[in-house]
């Protein structure tokens, strides 16, 4: 974990910390000693608060003393089984020889396994329930809007009651404001169809009282055409009633000759 983006408020707040090293074999033994001088270093300098083990028991006093001075563990992983000798260890071969994973001559696994199992499994229990898991659930309260302080204890079912409350009131707020939205929603459609239906009607009328004075226009025309044909025909016939009067009259003159 980089500890650049944790602190005392940070990840330790919530989990404890046992700083290691990963392939400590990759390393020398001097190299390994300044590497974990400026690890914890690093950690003092960004405030991360790493798990200790007790030295109030007399009987892990010295040897939890110890095992913190040797902080942060190298440790060597592997899951092959090596035979050295008549020997098979869990360990990692190399062309110069084998790094044994439960050899603390190699590495602190064995050391590390100890504290963490046999030694200190209670205290870290104890540490990691009183400690972390308090500021987990007090935070967790904290982001329902309930504090906790300690002094006076939350009652889990008033809580629920509450918040199942609020989340009720919630749900109907919500479910009026969607009706709501709804019902406005509807009404506007209604005013615009009525306006549509305005817009048609006023439409429809304008078309009908032009098509209607189309055709008066138009009936107007046609009888203008009648009344100037019925004219033109009545001039015809007055006309080849003249000429054939005038026809008659001549016959009659040749004839009186």
């Amino acid at each position: 974990v980089s500890t650049q983006s944790t602190g005392s408020s940070g990840i330790n707040a919530e989990y404890g910390i046992i700083p290691i090293i990963a392939k400590s074999d990759t390393v020398s033994k001097s190299e390994l000693d300044t590497f974990k001088a400026n690890i914890m270093e690093e950690l003092r300098a960004n405030d991360v608060e790493i798990y200790t083990f007790p030295t109030d028991d007399e009987t892990v006093a010295d040897v939890n003393k110890d095992m913190n001075e040797m902080m942060p563990f190298a440790v060597v992983g592997s899951r092959e089984d090596v035979k050295v000798g008549e020997t098979v260890v869990r360990g990692r071969e190399y062309p110069w020889g084998v790094v044994e994973i439960e050899n603390e001559q190699h590495c602190d696994f064995v050391k590390l396994r100890e504290m963490l199992i046999r030694t200190n499994m209670e205290d870290l229990r104890e540490v990691t329930h009183r400690k972390h898991y308090e500021l987990y659930r007090r935070g967790k309260l904290k982001q329902m809007g309930i504090t906790d302080d300690g002094a006076h204890p939350v009652s889990l079912q008033e809580t629920y009651e509450q918040k199942r409350a609020e989340h009720l009131d919630e749900l109907q707020r919500i479910e009026n404001e969607m009706r709501q939205n709804f019902v406005n929603k509807v009404r506007e459609k209604d005013l615009e169809l009525k306006r549509n239906e305005k817009e048609l009607a006023a439409k429809y009328e304008g078309l009908r009282k032009e098509n209607n004075e189309e055709k008066k226009r138009l009936d107007e025309d046609r009888k203008k055409l009648e009344d100037d044909l019925a004219a033109i025909k009545k001039k015809k016939e007055d006309l080849e009633r003249a000429n054939a009067e005038q026809a008659n009259g001549q016959n009659t003159k040749s004839k009186k000759k």
